[in-house]
């Protein structure tokens, strides 16, 4: 048996989890991808502009920037009556600093399993 000692209680915080996991669900979709690239080379731009430059249905393309928004992905302003959308760059640069992490974790510990060979001299 090991002699490894085991923590009394494990913690797994759910919430966090659960929000982290929205975050990269809401840029890991092609539709909003188009949304940022395009924003991006626009500068700015309102939901109007966004849905008839991508042909898109009006609530369809509110519900995406909606999904972008929630996870700080996009900015807005008020100008009267328009609501402008810009990139929040920030947020995107941290999202792949973090998205790094946890690959590199993952590279670093490579676990190999054995070959056929191996098992039989076990």
């Amino acid at each position: 048996m090991n002699n490894i000692p085991l923590k009394n209680e494990l913690s797994i915080e759910s919430s966090n989890l659960k929000n982290g996991a929205l975050v990269f669900r809401a840029i890991n979709h092609p539709l909003r991808q188009g949304m940022l690239r395009l924003i991006n080379e626009k500068g700015e731009m309102a939901v109007t502009q966004i849905y008839m430059e991508m042909k898109l249905e009006q609530c369809v393309a509110s519900q995406q920037l909606g999904i972008l928004r929630r996870a700080g992905f996009v900015r807005t302003k008020r100008e009267g009556r328009l609501i402008l959308y810009t990139v929040n760059y920030n947020r995107i640069e941290q999202l792949h600093q973090t998205a790094n992490q946890l690959t590199e974790s993952i590279a670093s510990s490579q676990v190999t399993v054995p070959g056929p060979a191996e098992n039989q001299q076990n």
